[in-house]
């Protein structure tokens, strides 16, 4: 079994970096809104922790995570949002503070977490590394959208092999999601990192390919940008499909983000 500490580290240094971004925001900063509909910077911080909680919660209170779903069924499409908006009503200070408590929280579970352990989730059941990806993959997304609406441009880490990770793992659920039936075919991923490293995921031979820049495909299946505002390059009609539909969140599909210049 490999050693999951490289990804606690990596969630951690994700987070440091993302808590350096907004720790000395004044308070209109935090009203500013970001490019998901109807949340400000409060908002999205306010999630990260709300999330951290559930995640914390699966992970050492497994009667309470299943209380939080069973909320979670009763109004299925807004419990996220109604997490958000709880924590974005706190005063700035509080907010940080309950997101800093609680991702320290969740560092330690996870990393005393047995290993071969998997926890229920809002989709699968994870491991503690998989919590901890998925952790940092939201993390790296909604920091994109409080760096965007501070105008902010944050430079890329290789830290985003977690997310691509994440991305390529999510493809036969993406499809799912949308109601297609699963590619039969092999798909070949060969993405270039930030350090000019090549990341590459299956056969090199497979008949569906995709190419590109790893941050453009983090991008993508996070869903914060459009496929026409990035340069990845799709082989094959499944591959080419994947591009329209890629997410790697749990819950319905993604309304997703309109092409540059376009009215939103």
């Amino acid at each position: 079994m490999s050693d999951p500490t490289p990804v606690f580290d990596d969630l951690r240094e994700e987070s440091e970096e993302l808590d350096r971004l907004v720790a000395e925001l004044g308070a209109a900063q935090w009203t500013l809104t970001t490019p998901a509909p109807g949340w400000t910077v409060a908002h999205q911080i306010a999630h990260l922790a709300w999330t951290d909680h559930s995640a914390l919660l699966a992970v050492t209170d497994v009667d309470a995570f299943h209380t939080l779903v069973e909320k979670a069924l009763v109004t299925p499409g807004s419990f996220v949002d109604e997490g958000a908006e709880e924590g974005a009503a706190l005063l700035p200070a509080e907010l940080l503070a309950r997101w800093r408590e609680g991702r320290a929280a969740l560092d330690t579970a996870l990393r005393e977490a047995p290993h071969g352990v998997r926890f229920p989730w809002y989709g699968p059941p994870m491991s503690a590394a998989s919590m901890a990806t998925a952790r940092l993959m939201e993390t790296w997304a909604h920091g994109l959208d409080i760096a965007e609406a501070l105008g902010v441009v944050r430079t890329p880490t290789d830290r985003l092999r977690h997310v691509v990770w994440i991305g390529v793992r999510t493809r036969d659920f993406a499809f799912g999601v949308h109601g297609l039936p699963v590619p039969l075919d092999d798909f070949r991923v060969e993405l270039v990192s930030p350090s000019g490293e090549v990341w590459a995921y299956g056969p090199e031979d497979a008949p569906q390919r995709v190419t590109g820049p790893a941050l453009d495909f983090c991008l993508l299946v996070t869903q914060r940008a459009h496929r026409s505002d990035l340069a990845l390059r799709a082989e094959g009609p499944d591959a080419d499909r994947w591009f329209d539909i890629a997410q790697v969140f749990a819950g319905p599909p993604g309304a997703g983000r309109a092409p540059k210049g376009t009215a939103q």
